[in-house]
C-alpha cells in the first residue's frame, strides 16, 4: 500500500482524525507511516503528543514478532503459531474438563475495535461456554454507565455532538483533566472561557483548572472524596433559591420530591465544613449554572472512580435534570469516556451482564434474539458472570478461574490492589495474553500472542459522542503477528466450536449489526460503505433511520419517556479518612502517557519527558514531613508500597498526594488502591486511598 489512509488515533475516546501515509522502502529505519492531523469535528486537525508520535509504536524495537511460550526452564521461547495455539487449546480443554467451563476467564479491553469486542464476547460464551468475561472498562465507565442507565434508561457518554459545547456560556467539568488527557478537546471550551463560565472541580490545580485563569472561569478545589457532598449542596441551593426549571421537572422527570428531601440538610455552610469550598462560592456557582444561558455539566473519572461513584454521578445528573439541561438545545449533561473504544467496548458483549446491542443477558427476549443471530439455542448462552474485580479475586481459588485469556489490558498495572492480582495470576494454571509488547502482565504469562496494531487493521470504533468511526489499514503488519479475529477463530476451531467466527472485520460488523438490531445500542442502520463516505453515524441508528446525534429531545429511554431523579446520600463510612500523619492518595494521568503506559513508555520522546512516577505534594506538607523536592519517598499502606521521588507543587491540596498510574513494578500506583467496589457499578475505589509518606535515606533510597 502506498496511498494515504484516513483513520483515527489509537489512544483516547476523542478519537482524533488523522491521515496515515505509508513510507517507501527507503524509510524502513523510520516509522512505517507518517501521521498528519485531519480536519474532523472533534479535533479540527489537532493532535496531542501521543497522537503525533503514535506511529513509532508500529516498529518499536521491543515489539513482539512471534508467539512466546514459557518453557520448563521458566524462560520464554519463540514458537510457531500452530504450536502455540495447539498448546492453548489443549490446556483449555483440560481445564474445562476438570473444573467446568467457568474455570476459564476472559478479560477484555476498551481499546479493542467493535468487531473484536463483539467476537470476544461471542467466543467466550460459545467457544468456551464460560460466563466469566469482563473488561477493563469496569475500571473506567461503569459508575457513569450505571448512573446514566437508571436516570435516562440509556448509557451514551455524550448524548450530543462535541461541537455543541462551542456555543455554551457555562461548562461545569467535574473530575476531568481534559487539557492533559485529550488536549484537542479544549478547543470546544473557548466559548465558555470567553463568557467567564468555565468551571473546573478538582482537588488539584491541573492544566485544565488553569484554563479558568484571568477571568475565564472558576476553579473549585474540594477535599478529595467530597464531590458527592458538593453536588448535594449545589442542588440544595438550586431548589432553595427557586432556581430549578419547575416546568421541565414536572413534564420530563419523576422523583423530585425524594431528591428535594434528600438535599434539604446540605445547606452551603455544612457543605463548606465537609468540602472546604466556601459557601459563597457554592451559591455563586449554583446561580451561574441556573442563569438560563447555554449550560453543560460534564463528569469524568475523578468523581466516578469511587465506592460511591454511581451515587456521585447520579447527583450530577440530578442537578442537570433539576436545571432542565438534558435534551434542551444548547445545554446538556454528559460523561467523558476515557479509552479509545470505551463506548463501543461496553455495548457489544465484553461486560459480564450484557449481550450485543447493550442487551441484558438475563432478558429472555434479548437472549432469543442474539441466539438467533448466532445460530444456537438461547440456553447455549451462559448467564451473567461476575464483574472484573470479583473475577480477578477468584483467580486460582476453589471454584474460581484457573485459566485466563487477556486481550487489550495490562492487569498488573491497571487493576486495584495490584499485589493481590499478581498473587492470583501466580495461582493460575494458564495465562494467555494477546499484546503488542511484553507488558508487565504479558511478562507473567504462559503464552504471549503478538497481535496487529491500529494502523495494520480494519474495523470500527465508537467515540465519546457515540459516533461510529472507521479504522483503516494503512500498512501490512509484520509477518509474525496475527489479528485477534483470526486468533479467536483458530482457537474456536481447535476447541470444536460449531459457531461461525469470521475473520473479515466487515463480515463481523455485518453480524454485529444484526445482533444489535432492536437493542439500546442499535447499529443496524450502519455499514462500512456509509462510514467510508464520511457520513456521521451516531447510535442508536436503527435500519432506515438517520441515526441519533442528540438524545432526549422529546423523551428519555424509559418506557414512560421520563427521566428518573434518584435520591442519593453521603455514606460516611464509604471510604477511610486519613488519620494523623496520613494523606489522601489521588491518582490520575499525565499528558505524555496513556492508561498503563504499556505503549507510551515505549515512545522515546514521551518516556524521556516523563520517565518515572513522581509523587506530587504541597510544599507545606513536605516541610512538615521533612521532605525536599526530588527526595526519595516511600508511600505505603496495608496493601502495598510504592517507591518514587518527590515533586513539590502548590497545585495540590496540603491534605493530598498525587501519583500518576502509568507506571509498573514498584512504581505502580495501584499497589496502594483498594479493591473495595461500588455496590451498583462494581467500580473500585481508585481515587482516594489513605497512605503514609516517608522520606527514604541511606540504603533504603532509590538507586
Amino acid at each position: 500500500m502506498t496511498h494515504p489512509a484516513p483513520s483515527h488515533c489509537p489512544y483516547c475516546a476523542l478519537q482524533c482524525a488523522m491521515t496515515l501515509t505509508p513510507m517507501d522502502a527507503a524509510g524502513r529505519t523510520a516509522p512505517p507511516v507518517t501521521v498528519a492531523g485531519r480536519d474532523f469535528p472533534t479535533n479540527r486537525g489537532g493532535l496531542c503528543k501521543k497522537g503525533w508520535t503514535s506511529a513509532e509504536l508500529l516498529r518499536a524495537p521491543s515489539r513482539l514478532g512471534a508467539p512466546l511460550v514459557r518453557g520448563a526452564d521458566g524462560a520464554f521461547h519463540e514458537a510457531s503459531w500452530g504450536d502455540a495455539l495447539d498448546l492453548v487449546a489443549g490446556s483449555l480443554r483440560g481445564i474445562r474438563s476438570a473444573h467446568g467451563a467457568d474455570a476459564v476467564g476472559v478479560f477484555g479491553g476498551g481499546g479493542l475495535t467493535n468487531e473484536k469486542a463483539y467476537v470476544l464476547g461471542k467466543f467466550a460464551r460459545l467457544a468456551l461456554g464460560t460466563s466469566r468475561i469482563d473488561y477493563n472498562g469496569r475500571y473506567c465507565m461503569s459508575s457513569a454507565a450505571a448512573a446514566g442507565n437508571r436516570a435516562f434508561g440509556i448509557d451514551r457518554g455524550l448524548p450530543f455532538p462535541l461541537e455543541d459545547l462551542d456555543g455554551a456560556s457555562t461548562i461545569l467539568l467535574l473530575g476531568t483533566n481534559v487539557a492533559e488527557t485529550m488536549p484537542p478537546f479544549i478547543g470546544h471550551l473557548a466559548g465558555a472561557q470567553a463568557a467567564g463560565g468555565l468551571v473546573v472541580v478538582d482537588p488539584r490545580r491541573t492544566a485544565t483548572a488553569r484554563l479558568t485563569d484571568d477571568g475565564r472561569g472558576l476553579h473549585v478545589q474540594p477535599a478529595p472524596g467530597t464531590d458527592l457532598a458538593l453536588l448535594l449542596g449545589l442542588t440544595h441551593v438550586v431548589i432553595a433559591e427557586r432556581l430549578a426549571d419547575a416546568d421541565y421537572v414536572d413534564a420530563r422527570t419523576t422523583g423530585f420530591d425524594a431528591v428535594r428531601r434528600s438535599v434539604a440538610s446540605w445547606w452551603p455552610e455544612r457543605v463548606q465544613s465537609v468540602t472546604g469550598v466556601p459557601a459563597l462560592t457554592l451559591r455563586r456557582l449554583a446561580r451561574r449554572l441556573a442563569s438560563g444561558e447555554g449550560t453543560y455539566i460534564l463528569t469524568g473519572r475523578g468523581v466516578e472512580q469511587h465506592v460511591d461513584g454511581t451515587d456521585t454521578a447520579t447527583a450530577a445528573i440530578n442537578l442537570a435534570l433539576i436545571l432542565g439541561l438534558p435534551g434542551r438545545p444548547g445545554s446538556g449533561y454528559g460523561t467523558l469516556t476515557g479509552q479509545g473504544n470505551g463506548q463501543g467496548g461496553r455495548e457489544h458483549g465484553q461486560k459480564c451482564d450484557q449481550l450485543p446491542g447493550y442487551r441484558k443477558i438475563v432478558d429472555p427476549d434479548a437472549r432469543a434474539h442474539v441466539a438467533g443471530v448466532w445460530g444456537v439455542e438461547p440456553d447455549a448462552i451462559p448467564g451473567p458472570g461476575v464483574p472484573a474485580v470479583e473475577l480477578l479475586q477468584s483467580l486460582g481459588r476453589p471454584g474460581g478461574v484457573r485459566a485466563l485469556l487477556v486481550h487489550g489490558s495490562n492487569l498488573v498495572v491497571s487493576s486495584p490492589n495490584v499485589e493481590a492480582v499478581r498473587e492470583g495470576i501466580a495461582r493460575l494454571d494458564l495465562l494467555v495474553v494477546c499484546d503488542f509488547f511484553l507488558s508487565e502482565t504479558a511478562a507473567l504469562a504462559d503464552v504471549v500472542l503478538p497481535v496487529t496494531q491500529w494502523a495494520e487493521e480494519e474495523g470500527t470504533m465508537t467515540n465519546l459522542e457515540g459516533r461510529i468511526l472507521r479504522r483503516r489499514r494503512a500498512i501490512t503488519p509484520p509477518g509474525g503477528v496475527r489479528d485477534e479475529l483470526w486468533i479467536l477463530s483458530e482457537l474456536a476451531r481447535r476447541l470444536g466450536s460449531t459457531a461461525t467466527f469470521d475473520t473479515d472485520p466487515e463480515l463481523v460488523f455485518e453480524e454485529l449489526r444484526l445482533a444489535s438490531e432492536g437493542g439500546i445500542a442499535d447499529y443496524s442502520g450502519i455499514d462500512y460503505a456509509m462510514l467510508d463516505r464520511g457520513e456521521a453515524a451516531y447510535w442508536p441508528f436503527p435500519r432506515g433511520s438517520a441515526g441519533t446525534p442528540r438524545l432526549f429531545a422529546e423523551r428519555f429511554a424509559h418506557a414512560d419517556g421520563l427521566a428518573r431523579l434518584v435520591a442519593v446520600s453521603v455514606r460516611e463510612a464509604a471510604r477511610p479518612r486519613p488519620a494523623e500523619g496520613e494523606l489522601t492518595l489521588v491518582t490520575g494521568r499525565l499528558l505524555e502517557h496513556y492508561q498503563s503506559g504499556a505503549q507510551t513508555r515505549r515512545v522515546p520522546e514521551l518516556d524521556e519527558a516523563q520517565p518515572e512516577a513522581l509523587a506530587s505534594m504541597h510544599p507545606a506538607t513536605a516541610d512538615r514531613l521533612g521532605i525536599a523536592d526530588g527526595d526519595d519517598l516511600e508511600l505505603a499502606n496495608g496493601r502495598g508500597t510504592v517507591r518514587c521521588r518527590a515533586r513539590l507543587t502548590p497545585d495540590i491540596r496540603p491534605d493530598a498526594v498525587f501519583l500518576p498510574f502509568h507506571y509498573g513494578d514498584e512504581q505502580a500506583a495501584n499497589l496502594l488502591t483498594s479493591d473495595a467496589v461500588d455496590p451498583i457499578s462494581s467500580m473500585p475505589e481508585f481515587k482516594t486511598n489513605v497512605v503514609r509518606v516517608t522520606r527514604l535515606v541511606g540504603a533504603g533510597a532509590l538507586a
